[in-house]
């Protein structure tokens, strides 16, 4: 049964969000991630940097014990200062570093990660280190209420042109995995599916 889970979630990647977990955080954390997905985006926006920062810790310490990949999201400071190798980016602050700190982050971080909208999103990630992008939104997602998504020829023509694995986020389930894994996607990102699991 441990076999089959790990290849059933090895294409996705968590994107946490503590508003949508009933119960503890931290244990979900630890049975989300003993699914072994390719990767986990500490996202939580609305803690401050410390209480991101003692969150971060704890985290990356389950990920670790599993060899799952943790970024954290934005928080390049706080990702240096824990020793966190990965970190996820927007983007607007992508475009905020100068280019001397751009090619600090790609010496400092093993993978970079890239929320991308659109062709051009995708050409200024990866000219910028993007190790892989984010794309969305593919699906209509409660996240986004009334943004139509883009659908799965919007992430074919991405794949095409992009040199880098590209995974899907907005309205993602396991069903429509396979759906934009055929449009060359290399997986999909879930929140809710994950957040809400009951194990």
């Amino acid at each position: 049964m441990i076999i089959f889970m790990c290849r059933e979630y090895e294409h996705t990647i968590v994107i946490t969000n503590r508003a949508l977990v009933q119960g503890d955080f931290l244990m979900q954390m630890e049975k989300v991630v003993r699914l072994h997905p390719h990767a986990l985006i500490l996202r939580e926006k609305d803690l401050t940097d410390e209480e991101y920062e003692q969150l971060a810790g704890k985290v990356l310490e389950i990920c670790r014990k599993e060899n799952v990949a943790c970024f954290l999201h934005s928080r390049i400071a706080i990702a240096r200062k824990i020793g966190c190798e990965r970190i996820h980016l927007s983007i607007p602050i992508l475009q905020n570093l100068t280019e001397v700190e751009q090619i600090r982050l790609r010496k400092e971080f093993e993978e970079i990660s890239i929320s991308c909208h659109s062709l051009r999103d995708v050409q200024t990630a990866m000219s910028s280190g993007a190790t892989q992008i984010i794309l969305g939104t593919i699906f209509e997602t409660d996240c986004k209420k009334g943004l139509k998504g883009k659908g799965t020829e919007f992430v074919r023509e991405i794949c095409s042109q992009c040199s880098v694995p590209v995974y899907t986020i907005g309205g993602m389930n396991l069903e429509r995995l396979a759906d934009v894994m055929d449009a060359g996607a290399a997986g999909g990102c879930m929140m809710s599916g994950f957040m809400k699991m009951s194990f």
